[in-house]
């Protein structure tokens, strides 16, 4: 990457953050440019304190502990056939693939310095979850090969700094960096990813009431930045949270501090170190994030039946009226169902006891939450583990108390190993045909994300909340193998099950915190507390000064604290929902149905399409600005 000033010749566009999702914008970028009939000279400036390409997230500089929730396989940053971009198509390959090319070669210029990144390199196969930091490792060769795909006439300048305010003037933007740096701008994409937020509400109060009392209390954080040297051997921190931010932060609180999994004959077992804290671990479910799935399909091949095109055409025909769990949810629901039973009957017929059609036909019709359902499933499958009521797979410990916390654990383990056999065992693959089906809909519904016709209040509620969570809970949680160890270090007494509804409550009088849960009867004092999710999506109170400025300037319009962009080609709208002429922005950080920066082969990626329509509008406006200052010095001078 060069760092040489722009020529005054040159268009300049500036991008702020340097992570995957700017990377991949580049990409395609590059793409749009390798068939453009008039190629306008351009530098592209990437501003990121972080390493360009990993950016913040993956970068290299994280525990080797920590991991990806996504199998090596199923990782690229590359379009491919299904991708329906109008830049061309550049296949590459994907994680696993990368690592297989630089092991025999056909990767130059990309084996890893660090000799544990490298050994894990030569070892990975099909299957296995990588470290982050080997995926800082592609991400870097992804973008170092972008760069060198583009033409003669674009550069690329990295500055390590930070994007502090963004000034329009009357041809250009004015990019102000923390280093001082002031960089003239033709275009500018806002291409962050995650970013942290200032803590608000509960958090703020939360802390201040640890401060008042000496207690420790961890906000929402990135669990690779989070500090956690204040969480002490043996002592007992509350945590709340069973995501992936929680699976991560166990891992630094267990192996992170010495200790170490070993298999005998009897199963996984942990052997602490000593330096463990005592973790008590709960949530408003009270179980963990289901496991990844490892069975193969055998059955029918997947299709949408409730929620085709025609039907979300319906849906959408009027602004401002739909609801997601209204009008959406019950047909997810169905799809489900659907996709579960349909690989069961076609893939396991020997448990079923009516033809698939038939068992299919009746299932359109029924309530779900009927006597008339549980008849059904009740009369065409002999074994009740195999009914599938999805309020309990969703909230498995509602209704349940038990007599006291032995009791919990117990349950909670038997949980876990239900989940793990179901989603490994090839037996069970009506599982993966539940998950495909959930995959399946999250795709359809991708598109209309940004439609008009959703409510405000089910835009926010349901879009940006409650909906991709419940996709995480269900198709996105932890390698099983994190499971088994979360097992295993319950049984070594390190973990605690805390039970659904983990509440917390801020003791002023006993200046400590008071745990409890609906699974079992008391409370706990306890002197540490960690909320273990990533930071709200709030660009308002992000800790990322260029969005800052956004909101402070008014050259951005916010929703629910989210930057609001036009859903054609994610131009940044202001206030008014006026498009600004030379501003982009993608990323979680707005209102843009959510899409990661890298996406699994042969699945026509959201993120991939939008950073093409994006690439394709700076491309087409960087023509105009040439066109008009072209124009400008060609006319005779006024006198």
């Amino acid at each position: 990457m060069s760092s040489a000033a722009s020529s005054p010749r040159r268009a300049s566009v500036v991008v702020v953050g340097a992570g995957p999702r700017a990377a991949g914008w580049l990409e395609r970028f590059a793409a749009a440019r390798s068939v453009a009939p008039d190629r306008v000279p351009v530098v592209v400036h990437l501003v990121d304190p972080y390493p360009p390409g990993p950016g913040r997230i993956w970068r290299r500089e994280q525990s080797a502990l920590l991991k990806l929730n996504s199998m090596a396989e199923d990782v690229t940053m590359f379009t491919d056939a299904s991708c329906a971009v109008e830049g061309p198509v550049v296949a590459g390959p994907s994680l696993l693939e990368w690592a297989e090319g630089v092991r025999d070669g056909r990767v130059p210029d990309a084996e890893p310095a660090d000799p544990e990144v490298a050994a894990e390199l030569r070892r990975l196969s099909r299957g296995d979850f990588p470290t982050r930091r080997l995926q800082s490792h592609y991400l870097d060769w992804f973008l170092r090969r972008t760069i060198a795909s583009l033409d003669e006439d674009a550069v690329v300048a990295a500055h390590a700094s930070e994007v502090v305010a963004v000034e329009s003037g009357v041809d250009a933007e004015r990019v102000r960096l923390a280093d001082g740096t002031v960089l003239r701008a033709d275009s500018v994409v806002y291409a962050l990813g995650h970013t942290g937020s200032e803590p608000s509400g509960e958090s703020a109060a939360l802390a201040a009431f640890a401060e008042r009392h000496g207690l420790h209390y961890q906000p929402p954080a990135f669990t690779a930045d989070a500090d956690l040297s204040a969480l002490r051997p043996g002592r007992p921190v509350a945590v709340r949270g069973m995501g992936l931010a929680a699976v991560d932060l166990v891992v630094l609180l267990t192996e992170g501090r010495g200790g170490r999994f070993e298999r005998d004959p009897g199963g996984l077992r942990y052997r602490p170190s000593g330096r463990e804290p005592r973790i008590l671990i709960g949530s408003r479910r009270g179980v963990p994030y289901r496991s990844k799935i490892s069975s193969a399909l055998v059955g029918e091949q997947p299709a949408l039946r409730y929620l085709t095109p025609e039907v979300l055409a319906a849906l959408t025909r009027e602004p401002g009226t739909l609801d997601f769990r209204r009008d959406v949810f019950p047909r997810v629901e169905r799809e489900l169902l659907h996709g579960y039973y349909r690989e069961l009957f076609t893939g396991h017929p020997e448990r079923t006891r009516l033809p698939w059609e038939r068992f299919r036909d009746r299932l359109d019709t029924v309530d779900l939450r009927s006597a008339v359902y549980d008849e059904l499933v009740s009369s065409a499958l002999p074994d009740p583990r195999d009914h599938l009521h999805l309020d309990a797979f969703d909230r498995p410990l509602d209704g349940l108390r038990f007599a006291d916390r032995a009791e919990l654990q117990d349950a909670l383990r038997a949980h876990l190993r239900d989940d793990l056999h179901r989603r490994t065992a090839p037996e069970h693959s009506e599982t993966l045909g539940l998950f495909l089906a959930l995959l399946h809909t999250m795709f359809a519904l991708a598109p209309i994300g940004a439609s008009a016709a959703w409510t405000e209040e089910s835009r926010t509620r349901d879009l940006h909340g409650w909906w991709p969570a419940y996709f995480s809970y269900v198709a996105s949680g932890p390698p099983g193998h994190r499971l088994e160890e979360l097992l295993a270090l319950s049984e070594a007494g390190i973990v605690e099950f805390a039970g659904a509804r983990f509440d917390v409550d801020a003791d002023e009088d006993a200046g400590t915190f008071r745990v409890s849960s609906a699974s079992v009867d008391g409370s706990r004092p306890v002197d540490a507390l960690v909320d273990a999710w990533l930071p709200a999506t709030d660009a308002q109170r992000s800790d990322n000064p260029a969005l800052r400025d956004l909101a402070r300037s008014g050259d951005g319009g916010f929703r629910h604290g989210m930057l609001r962009v036009s859903p054609a080609d994610a131009r940044v709208l202001d206030g008014s929902g006026r498009p600004h002429p030379r501003r982009w922005a993608i990323g979680p950080f707005t209102d843009a149905p959510f899409a990661g920066a890298f996406a699994r082969p042969g699945t026509n990626a959201l993120s991939f399409r939008e950073n093409d329509r994006v690439a394709q509008s700076v491309l087409a406006e960087l023509s105009l600005v040439r066109d008009a200052r072209q124009l400008s010095e060609a006319l005779p001078t006024m006198s």
